[in-house]
């Protein structure tokens, strides 16, 4: 299966990598569900019509306009998007996906009662595509708020609600199930930290940072892309993601992360005996990110492509064997040698490169913003409206409730 982000990007196959991280995060996950499997699902005990969850939740979802202007073009310099989000603060904070807000010189946001706010960005996470804004509080009342749940005890066949603006019609219900959770994205060193849940609500442009609630009108999720060939095959980031870098974003306005500089893939046994080919158990370097600290430290990507069943791999470049000490032969040290890294510590790589072992070592910076953190290079398409105006002007007729 291929999947495509809005601004289109490079299509590219999903990789064994991804299957491998799948099981491993579901394997660290099973303890905790075995926990929970005795306790009676929270969803059974929050009764409450479908209805009454629309008009509890509804007004604390919000419709956001952003303008962004290309100097470049010549032609239509001016773009418009349109998203949504979630107050989840009475002092104004806003919770979004960053591809709605990020990189926008102005962004308003309207609340359910028609009033329209200029908002400002707090902070963005890109990889993660989580973005913070920020509202002026009302002079008079509270702001109106959503209640975060848990995504970690989201379950298969749970029944879910999407509220959002697609197409610029606001305060849209949609609902279905979860489809499937724990669904990893593209192989690059962040995908293992990112499942996402599968869900067959129906979301379109517009609805991109809009709630997924759980049955009890708690958000479990921000619906955030779609596969564009198919039919109801969403995606949401789980609340809990969201919950963990929110912090960062609004101290300090994004994540902080270290810059190993280079992406591959894991060779294992099986590889080796498909590709037929002199190699190591290890990560497979594949591509070194230009001017980054890999680069500088020469390590080297792959120069020779190799379609196996659909997959390709890029070969010829250096296969690292350890990181600080941890042999890379599984998914498992791939993901604990992922979580220890930290900005401005010393990695030590043992490397092997034409059949012999080097070591090669060198200071994590923090990581900069890449291409391919930004919706036009990635894989899924985020459902933001872009270029959609609003069907009608905000307030300018009455929901029935």
């Amino acid at each position: 299966m291929i999947i495509h982000h809005f601004w289109f990007g490079r299509p590219r196959a999903m990789g064994t990598l991804a299957f491998l991280l799948l099981i491993t995060w579901l394997v660290s996950c099973s303890t905790v569900r075995e926990g929970m499997a005795a306790e009676q699902p929270k969803e059974a005990r929050c009764p409450e019509a479908t209805p009454d969850i629309f008009e509890r939740v509804a007004p604390a979802v919000v419709f956001i306009t952003a303008t962004s202007i290309n100097p470049y073009e010549p032609f239509d310099r001016v773009e418009h998007s349109v998203g949504s989000g979630i107050v989840f603060d009475r002092s104004g904070l806003i919770l979004t996906n960053a591809h709605v807000v990020f990189g926008r010189q102005a962004i308003t946001v309207s609340l359910d009662d028609g009033t329209s706010l200029p908002a400002e960005l707090v902070g963005a996470d890109p990889i993660f595509d989580v973005a913070v804004l920020r509202i002026p509080s009302p002079s008079e009342g509270k702001l109106p708020t959503a209640a975060l749940g848990d995504s970690d005890r989201v379950r298969v066949g749970e029944e879910v609600l999407a509220i959002g603006n697609p197409l610029g019609l606001d305060q849209t219900l949609t609902r279905g199930i979860v489809s499937a959770i724990n669904r990893i994205l593209p192989e690059t060193p962040f995908s293992l930290l990112e499942p996402l849940i599968q869900t067959d609500t129906p979301i379109n442009p517009g609805n991109s940072g809009g709630p997924l609630l759980n049955r009890c009108g708690e958000v479990i999720g921000l619906t955030t892309a779609v596969i564009p060939e198919a039919q109801n095959i969403g995606f949401a980031i789980p609340i809990n993601l969201a919950k963990a870098v929110l912090p960062s974003l609004i101290a300090q306005g994004q994540v902080i992360r270290p810059w190993l500089g280079f992406h591959g893939q894991l060779v294992d046994e099986a590889l080796q005996g498909l590709l037929r080919i002199p190699l190591v158990e290890g990560l497979l370097v594949e591509v070194v990110e230009p001017g980054s600290p890999a680069e500088r430290a020469g390590l080297r990507g792959g120069q020779l492509e190799v379609v196996i069943a659909g997959h390709a791999f890029l070969v010829g470049g250096d296969i690292i064997t350890s990181v600080n000490g941890t042999s890379l032969i599984s998914p498992n040290n791939l993901i604990k040698v992922m979580r220890g890294l930290k900005v401005g510590v010393t990695v030590h790589l043992t490397v092997v490169r034409d059949g012999k072992d080097r070591t090669v070592e060198y200071v994590l910076p923090e990581r900069p913003l890449l291409p391919g953190d930004f919706p036009g290079q990635r894989l899924l398409a985020p459902v933001t409206g872009r270029g959609v105006q609003p069907a009608l002007p905000r307030g300018s007729w009455s929901r029935t409730r």
